[in-house]
């Protein structure tokens, strides 16, 4: 470890005027060490060069600088200790009172005649209607014209000039001014701010990128079964289903048919919307394997999906010996070895040591999001380098796709089969709940079937819950006494759901009120009716799996969303819901008003964790990242993998990714 390397690893504690109290608020910030200091970046910037004269002040402004003189300072301290200092600040076109909060010490630092540059909110002062700045900046004019500052992230205790001037020491003895990474901390120039940023960005997708072409790169170089079936064999098959394929479908079956005949082992993620015909592909590539001599297997994420696959492949594919693998049928099996089914349709059930196969070809893993990346390995090598098809009907933007699956080839299925009659989906409020019961009774009356979702958290799992079933008692005995309602959740035994879902598929049960257990993967071409309940409780592409589980067959569907959406982003998810059923634009909404770890759910995410790097933003610089990264490893694969060992240190990887990238 070179002398750099080692004093970046320093802890900031030790650096002149940190000190044990000033460590501690820069741990709660992520930053314990030289090098995290660096990297910790402004999160914007204010230009600080053209102060706005007091006069042009408007009510609205997000973010001002002014520049003027201390008039007056007062000082209060309200009943619950809570202190608010006042400082007017005036210049030679009028005046405005700048409110410090909660900092007392500033009392006496403020002197009338004192030269001051601060920024702040612009906000109205409820009392007397008048106008007054929020400060959250401030600086003494020493006479100097001030540039363009950073805004850093803060915690309570440590203040803005505190962290500059700490990061300005640092980067003078580390690194000099000369320097990206100085020039993003204290730009000068609002294009050599551009410059520096792409720089930093490019380096930190550029790295990571590596890894997963490297990776992939040691997959193609594996030899994999060769599975081909001639045309009018495969062309009889599908000729003989009740269905045609879309054109999308084609072309998808078209790149598998190819991956699985190159002699290399598939790697190919599917994407495709709720609908679109996901299982008919994999049933076409099952039997391709089954054809030349090996097994295939589906793993799906639950007990009730795993038996629908199974239900819907028996009849797609009557002549394959098919065998379904559970815990629930684990438990009633006896022979521990699965050498005679063709195909093997089960959970992770799959993944025990009991459970071999005599030759694997072919690995299909739906929804495959929900399995760690630890748990698709080893299903994996269950078989010597078996092709591998993943399945998601969770729609995942571009940026977010080379990101999470650079690894993986990518099909998607973008259009729904023919018939499929859009979804009319509307926000109803409280008072035209009335309307909307009349609605689903007519519906009922007409052979349709309804879904009602209530919410389900972990942090109010019991009031959820409590809610949930009061909401089917009272659907039953006040509002449809003359129908038959069910409730299914979570904790309910494996056998009550199956049932309880089983009743409603034969059409037993007229509203089924549900958490949202049912959001993946159930199949009711009956039902009609989507209606979720305190909908501004659910992520949006929560949203668009539950509103999935409707319009699978010919009539006319409708999702109603049932709430009182309050805050913005809220209004923002139901506007996104009603406007489009397109799973795409859903998901580049979702992904924009949440972030990459909470669209995806941060545990299983996979995401690295990039100091400045930010995968909405920052496309372009991600696609000419991955092509050079891509180039380097075909021009010069040594230099890339010793480049990879060297830098990959710098991006956090969650260790199960990590691991996949060796």
């Amino acid at each position: 470890m070179s002398k750099m390397q080692a004093s970046l690893t320093t802890p900031v504690q030790y650096l002149k005027g940190v000190g044990p109290q000033v460590a501690k608020l820069l741990r709660k910030l992520g930053v314990e060490t030289v090098e995290d200091l660096l990297y910790f970046f402004p999160r914007e910037y204010e230009d600080r060069r053209h102060p706005t004269p007091l006069n042009q002040l408007k009510v609205g402004d997000q973010v001002v600088f002014i520049k003027g003189e201390v008039q007056n300072v007062s000082h209060q301290q309200t009943r619950k200790r809570f202190s608010i200092l006042k400082v007017v600040i005036g210049d030679n076109t009028g005046q405005i009172p700048v409110v410090f909060f909660n900092q007392p010490y500033l009392t006496n630092y403020f002197k009338p005649g004192m030269k001051l540059f601060v920024s702040g909110k612009l906000e109205v002062n409820l009392y007397d209607g008048g106008m007054e700045l929020s400060a959250r900046d401030y600086e003494i004019d020493t006479g100097e014209t001030p540039g363009i500052v950073p805004i850093y992230p803060l915690t309570e205790g440590l203040y803005p000039k505190t962290l500059r001037n700490l990061i300005k020491r640092t980067l003078q003895e580390y690194l000099g001014q000369e320097s990206a990474i100085a020039t993003l901390h204290f730009p000068d120039d609002p294009k050599k701010l551009a410059a520096a940023r792409y720089k930093i960005v490019f380096e930190e997708f550029f790295i990571f990128q590596l890894g997963l072409g490297l990776r992939r790169q040691k997959v193609q170089e594996e030899k994999g079964p060769v599975l081909s079936i001639p045309d009018n064999s495969l062309n009889a098959f599908i000729a003989n289903l009740p269905f045609k394929l879309t054109t999308a479908q084609q072309r998808v079956l078209n790149e598998i048919k190819t991956d699985l005949a190159g002699g290399r082992p598939m790697n190919r993620l599917l994407q495709g919307d709720v609908g679109s015909g996901k299982t008919v592909i994999a049933a076409l590539s099952a039997l391709i394997a089954v054809q030349n001599g090996y097994q295939a297997v589906i793993m799906a994420p639950t007990e009730i999906l795993a038996e629908q696959h199974y239900d819907k492949l028996q009849k797609l594919l009557p002549e394959l010996k098919i065998e379904l693998v559970t815990g629930t049928t684990q438990k009633k099996r006896k022979a521990s070895e699965f050498t005679e089914p063709d195909l093997l349709i089960g959970t992770h059930a799959l993944l025990e040591e009991k459970v071999k196969f005599r030759k694997l070809g072919l690995a299909i893993i739906d929804e495959q999001h929900r399995f760690g990346v630890l748990q698709r390995e080893k299903l994996q090598q269950k078989g010597v380098f078996p092709h591998c098809l993943f399945l998601t009907a969770t729609p995942i933007p571009r940026s977010l796709a080379l990101m999470l699956y650079g690894d993986l080839d990518r099909s998607v299925i973008d259009e729904l089969p023919p018939g499929r009659t859009p979804i009319k989906t509307y926000l109803v409020p409280e008072a035209k709940r009335t309307g909307a019961y009349e609605f689903i009774r007519k519906q009922v009356e007409e052979g349709r079937q309804i879904f009602v979702v209530c919410p389900l958290v972990e942090e109010s799992e019991k009031l959820d819950l409590k809610a949930a079933q009061e909401e089917a008692e009272k659907l039953q005995k006040e509002i449809f006494p003359e129908l038959k309602v069910a409730l299914i959740h979570g904790r309910l035994k494996a056998e009550d759901k199956n049932r309880i879902m089983r009743d409603f598929k034969e059409e037993k049960v007229e509203i089924l009120v549900s958490t949202t257990v049912i959001e993946v993967g159930i199949d009711i071409p009956n039902a009609s009716v989507m209606v979720v309940e305190h909908a501004e409780r659910f992520g949006l592409s929560q949203l668009h799996q539950l509103r999935g589980r409707i319009g699978r067959g010919a009539s006319e569907s409708f999702c109603f969303l049932m709430g009182n959406p309050k805050t913005i982003e809220a209004q923002e998810r139901l506007s996104a819901m009603v406007k489009t059923t397109d799973g795409f634009k859903i998901a580049e909404a979702d992904l924009r008003l949440r972030g990459p770890g909470d669209f995806l759910g941060v545990r299983q995410a996979g995401l690295p964790a990039f100091r400045l790097a930010d995968i909405m933003k920052d496309q372009k610089i991600l696609e000419d990242a991955r092509k050079a990264a891509f180039d380097l490893i075909a021009k010069d694969r040594a230099s890339a993998h010793n480049l990879w060992e060297s830098q990959r240190q710098k991006i956090k990887v969650p260790q199960t990714r990590d691991a996949s990238l060796n």
